[in-house]
């Protein structure tokens, strides 16, 4: 028997109005639920532009603030979980890029701040420190959702395999990553690492990026996608604001892992990868 969740992937065009930057992902929640989505994502920095100049102006407490109160409210008129992929957020004296989850009842499901924060330079490309403004989070986030089991993360800890490994050793069949790679790195790497995680834990693999705007002081890749427990990618959307509907598949999970056993055949008597508790 086949046992999915039906997704929609939302590439939002993001710009520096916030109330309708909101009322579009809204709005788009909306419509994917009319094609039968049941869990709807949303792409990284979603009701800011992007960049560590905006991050104070644009800042709200999560989950009391008007965004994620617009969010809880779609999700619970249209029914569907949403992945809000992610805010500015204010706690206190620090400021975090948060994701959080609304369930279909507008219930706050989970709460993910990014953990690693993007701090690189390449020369004559790109020079940007996320840590100038942003603190980063201290935990692994994951949640259930109609029997299925998701972990998320942010944008750049798609680059670190340790997390993503952890997620699955806990039982997840899907990762979400909300992320804004750029036009350095997003032709490299955005399709290329999908591919790798899902590889390396046998598991579906959504990403899910804002629209290009090429005026913007950070200009996204797009190209938002979907990836199978086999590496393969199911559906990729251009860098245009658009969706992508798909089914995650159960079934296809089981299939994998059975196939290529690698979970029971890992030598951990010689190497392992743990998650620490929090002191």
């Amino acid at each position: 028997m086949k046992r999915g969740l039906k997704i929609a992937l939302v590439q939002l065009a993001v710009g520096s109005d916030k109330a309708k930057n909101v009322a579009a992902a809204v709005q788009e929640i909306h419509k994917a639920k009319e094609k039968g989505a049941q869990l709807v994502a949303l792409p990284e920095c979603f009701n800011s532009p992007y960049g560590t100049k905006y991050f104070e102006e644009y800042a709200e407490e999560v989950p009391s603030g008007e965004t994620s109160r617009a969010l809880s409210k779609a999700a619970a008129e249209a029914g569907v979980c949403v992945v809000g992929g992610t805010v500015p957020e204010r706690c206190g004296s620090r400021l975090y890029n948060t994701c959080a989850v609304w369930d279909s009842n507008g219930k706050l499901l989970a709460q993910h701040r990014k953990i690693h924060l993007f701090d690189i330079d390449i020369p004559n490309k790109i020079t940007f420190k996320e840590s100038e403004v942003l603190s980063p989070g201290d935990q692994l986030t994951t949640f259930q959702f109609n029997g299925i089991k998701i972990g998320l993360g942010i944008c750049y800890d798609l680059r670190f395999c340790e997390m993503a490994h952890i997620m699955a050793k806990e039982g997840c069949s899907l990762l979400i990553y909300p992320g804004a790679f750029n036009m350095t790195t997003g032709p490299k790497h955005w399709q290329l690492l999908a591919r790798a995680r899902a590889v390396d834990n046998q598991l579906w693999v959504a990403l899910v990026s804002p629209a290009r705007d090429q005026t913007a002081s950070y200009v996204a890749w797009g190209h938002s996608l979907l990836v199978d427990p086999w590496g393969a990618v199911t559906g990729q959307l251009e860098h245009v604001p658009d969706a992508l509907h798909a089914t995650i598949d159960l079934n296809t999970v089981e299939e994998v892992r059975s196939q290529i056993p690698i979970r029971m055949q890992r030598r951990t008597d010689i190497y392992d990868t743990v998650k620490k508790s929090k002191q």
